[in-house]
This record gives C-alpha cells, structure tokens and sequence, in this order.
C-alpha cells in the first residue's frame, strides 16, 4: 500500500488533484489507516491515474471521464470532444483572423463589434430625400407624426432608432430611406405611419464619429470586413443616430453607428 505522498510521486499528480479526484469519485483511496487517517493506494491505481491524467490532458470534464471509468464506450466520448475541439478551433481561427485584420491597418479607426439585436416592435416611415443632409430634419416630424396619432405611445427602453436606405446603391438625389423607431406596442397606422415587429438580427457594428459627409468610410470598413471575416450580408444596413445636430453643434462631435445585419 502507498501514502498518498508515495502514490502522487508515481503518479505524477499532485496531493492536491489526488485529493480532488477523491472527492468527485473517480479515484478513492483503498483505505484509510483508521488510527492515522492517511490515505492508502494499491499500485493497481496508478493505472487508472495514468488514465485520468490522460484523459484530463485531453481536455475531458470530470463528468466525461466519470463515464467512462464506469463503463461507457470511450469511442463515442472522444469522437465528441474532437467534434467541441473542431468548433472550438474554428472560433478561435475566426478571432486571430480578426485580430490580424485590426493590426495590419495602418489607424484603427474603427473598431468591429458583433452583438445580437432582439426582436421588436417598431414603427417606420418612407420617404424621399433630396440630400442625405435633409435627413435630420424629416426623422424629427415622423416622430412628431407617430404621437399625434399615438398619443401616450412608450419608446422601447434600451431607444433603438436607426435609417436604412432602400434604393441598394449610392445616389445624389432622390434618395428612399426608412425610418424605424423601437416602441413597446403596436399602434394606430397612417399612410405614413406603419407598425412591424422586427426579427431578431445577428449585426456586426462599428461606431462612426463626425458629420455624414464621411460616413462612407464606415460603410467601407464594415462591408470589407465582412468579407475578410466570413460573414454573409442578411439584410439592409442601419444608421443609429447616438449624437447629432439634436445635441451637438460640432459636427466632429456627431456619433453614429452603423450596423450590418450578418449571418
């Protein structure tokens, strides 16, 4: 019989994982010395330690190894850790790539987010604008518009309000572009006024401070880095409007955030 000072020598585990291992079952001493208290091994059991240092090198829970010390088929066990393995070497392939992709730009002006939007109801409006400059000025008299015949209407709590643009391409003049607005219930509709609850979206994001004259730059990084990164473009891009003319009277102080809808 081995102390279990002795026992972790040979073993190459330590007291303290032998102790642990005691306590979650997977390898209880042979006795213990009833006027001492030590522990005692049989040198049987270095061959089930040899077994669980293995199988913890291999990334095995406790629970897995419980498995298949009692019995259940090790084949099966292994073929879903490398399946996990596999996952998890394709999210950290994605993670370096990113990372990769941030350091070799020259100025990390952006910075790419990806978060969950949850489903919603909202209510949206359509229009045609001249100027994209002549956006600030109609969003205001939608919002005007929806109260007038909504009156008592809540905005959803995180406010989630954003524009997107509907013709799928650049243009100079006569622009279409919907306003969307996030409420915590349906509503009256106009001609105007038309309320839709909005899907759960997967987007990546970045946050673009200064004037709309810019803003394309944001568009660039975002949509090359989705294709850099994978993704595939689900849906019509948003504006959200954090600071603007509303709050600030520099134009370098605007902050907004343009999110592109993945998959």
């Amino acid at each position: 019989m081995l102390k279990i000072g002795d026992f972790s020598k040979l073993s190459h585990l330590t007291v303290k994982a032998l102790r642990f291992y005691e306590k979650e079952g997977i390898l209880t001493p042979a006795s213990t010395d009833e006027w001492t208290g030590y522990r005692l091994y049989e040198t049987a059991q270095l061959a089930t330690a040899a077994k669980i240092k293995a199988y913890r090198q291999l990334d095995l829970s406790i629970p897995e190894i419980k498995k298949i010390l009692s019995g259940a088929d090790v084949k099966v066990i292994l073929k879903e850790k490398a399946k996990q393995l596999e996952e998890d070497k394709s999210s950290i392939d994605e993670r370096l790539s990113i990372i990769k992709h941030i350091l070799e730009e020259r100025e990390l002006k952006y910075q790419v987010t990806e978060k969950v939007i949850p489903e919603m109801i909202v209510y949206s409006s359509e229009t045609l604008i001249d100027r994209y400059s002549d956006l600030m000025q109609w969003v205001p008299s939608v919002g005007e518009e929806c109260l007038k015949l909504n009156p008592g209407i809540k905005c959803a709590d995180p406010p989630y309000e954003f524009c997107e643009y509907l013709d799928g391409e650049h243009k100079d003049c006569n622009i279409r572009v919907r306003h969307n607005e996030a409420v915590t219930s349906m509503g009256n509709e106009n001609e105007h006024i038309k309320f839709r609850v909005l899907p759960s979206a997967k987007v990546i994001s970045v946050f673009h401070k200064g004037g709309y004259d810019s803003i394309g730059e944001a568009y660039a990084y975002i949509m090359k880095y989705a294709e850099l990164n994978g993704y595939k473009v689900a849906g019509l891009s948003r504006e959200c409007y954090i600071d603007g003319i509303w709050n600030k009277d520099d134009s370098s102080e605007w902050l907004t955030e343009v999110q592109l809808p993945v998959e």
